[in-house]
């Protein structure tokens, strides 16, 4: 997606150019650091089900809970040397390392808005794919063959979470979704265990927001948007409502896939729609989920009773009709909308 953004996407080249310089800076002194982890001592939490799945809301719910470590958009600029970064947010954010209001401007609250996936404020959550593509062999999400899997540095990449987990000690949460179709290879990197979140909105509602991405992101509706399932290039010879009903049926059977392939305690699948009614329902299961692992998480839910839910038909009535048609093309049932 680097290319053809519209002007409101595009990179910030200055910001991109510092980065380089500061991981060019901190790698040696993080490989250093990083040499003491070896995998999370807490089961991780992943957030997987694709775009506009709710994704984005449910790493904003869990950052609120306070039970979890995350990547916020701070930690995020340091990519190469999380560990480095973590102890530089905690000291700039963290109300127990303050000196009398110094640093003030940075202790915020987790907003429940974003925009395609990005949240405004220092701790908000991100995405955090630069991290994840320094340790994998492909760019964009799409599912791993069998023979890139061996490339992945699996040490690498458990040792980084490691060592953010250190620094906060709590669980780490993080959206999944750039491997969210290589589910059983993920699990098997973590030797403490892994939860997997599934967020499963209901489909109409997904294609919908997926759409509308393309056209925000792109200006285009015929310009492909995020998560490559393995029918890519057959979807992509297709119209453009076609390719994004493909796209989110074969994204859902390819998640499905991969839960069935781990142990049952390692998944928890959660409708969209059911969290923005009980958000506090959703941090039960979740606790449930880790007390399965010998991990109680401590800290009761405080966080909103209900969340607003974007399942609202925007699209024209041609529109509805040809996403519901394609959608039984596929081997679906009826949409519900």
């Amino acid at each position: 997606m680097r290319e053809n953004r519209s002007q409101n996407y595009a990179r910030n080249e200055n910001l991109e150019n510092l980065l380089k310089e500061l991981s060019e800076l901190l790698g040696p002194v993080e490989d250093f650091v990083e040499s003491r982890f070896n995998v999370p001592r807490y089961p991780i939490l992943f957030v997987v089900g694709g775009p506009r799945s709710g994704s984005t809301v449910t790493m904003q719910f869990l950052a609120a809970s306070g039970a979890f470590a995350y990547p916020s958009n701070l930690l995020s600029r340091f990519y190469r040397a999380p560990y480095v970064g973590a102890r530089i947010q905690q000291m700039l954010t963290d109300p127990a390392y303050d000196f009398k209001g110094e640093f003030q401007a940075f202790q915020h609250t987790i907003p429940f808005d974003s925009d395609l996936g990005k949240s405004k404020g220092v701790l908000a959550p991100n995405e955090f794919w630069y991290y994840w593509r320094r340790f994998i062999p492909i760019v964009e999400p799409s599912k791993m063959t069998p023979e890139q899997e061996p490339k992945v540095n699996t040490f690498g990449f458990a040792a980084g979470f490691a060592a953010i987990e250190s620094v906060f000690n709590k669980p780490v949460a993080t959206k999944g979704m750039l491997l969210e179709q290589n589910i059983p290879f993920v699990d098997s990197i973590f030797s403490s265990g892994a939860l997997f979140l599934n967020m499963h909105r209901k489909p109409f509602y997904n294609i919908q927001s997926l759409l509308e991405c393309r056209e925000k992101f792109f200006g285009d509706r015929k310009k492909w948007y995020s998560i490559k399932t393995p029918q890519y290039e057959e979807l992509s010879k297709l119209d453009p409502i076609a390719q994004v009903v493909g796209q989110v049926y074969f994204k859902n059977k390819e998640v499905e896939s991969g839960l069935n392939s781990i142990p049952d305690t390692h998944s928890l699948t959660i409708a969209y729609e059911d969290f923005c009614e009980n958000p506090s329902l959703v941090y039960k299961q979740i606790q449930v989920a880790y007390s399965s692992f010998g991990v109680e998480l401590p800290i009761d839910y405080t966080g909103p009773e209900r969340l607003t839910s974007g399942n609202v038909v925007r699209l024209t009535d041609s529109d509805v009709e040809a996403i519901r048609s394609a959608w039984k093309e596929f081997g679906g049932e009826d949409l519900d909308l």
